[in-house]
């Protein structure tokens, strides 16, 4: 099992697990219970088991696209005590093909829900968002 002492190396194994399309490793950063309010498809996952199936239908997705995922975290904003976490930021995704060239990029916003169990971090909640436009009814890819 792997252990994350602190919330940055919980983030850290997000953006490292994406790029590699590792679900093992992104997926050992989640409660068992965890729940999870995604912006892609269902309304809601609830269990990680439920999440490694999305999980695993996102990096095949990615890797048959031939597509390396890059994931930055920013405005982080962690409120934490001994047991529990807060954290809020906007998470970019850049999109490049193997020759480094960048297809595409989005930005969303992202609060987790952290618990500490057995000396080390999970994420019990996470919840991803784009804002709409008013007039379109689409989502708002771009950050600010």
């Amino acid at each position: 099992m792997r252990r994350f002492a602190n919330i940055q190396d919980v983030l850290a194994n997000y953006s490292s697990a994406v790029y590699e399309t590792d679900v093992e490793r992104f997926i050992s950063a989640y409660a068992a219970d965890v729940h999870i309010y995604d912006c892609w498809e269902d309304w809601e996952c609830i269990g990680v088991s439920r999440w490694k199936e999305s999980v695993n239908g996102w990096f095949n997705g990615l890797n048959d696209e031939g597509v390396l995922l890059k994931v930055d975290f920013n405005d982080v904003v962690v409120e934490e005590n001994p047991s529990l976490a807060f954290v809020h930021c906007n998470v970019l995704y850049a999109a490049y093909n193997a020759s480094g060239e960048k297809l595409r990029q989005m930005t969303n916003r992202f609060t987790f829900g952290l618990r500490k169990e057995n000396e080390s971090w999970t994420i019990t909640h996470e919840h991803s968002s784009l804002p709409l436009s008013m007039e379109t009814g689409k989502g708002i890819f771009n950050l600010k």
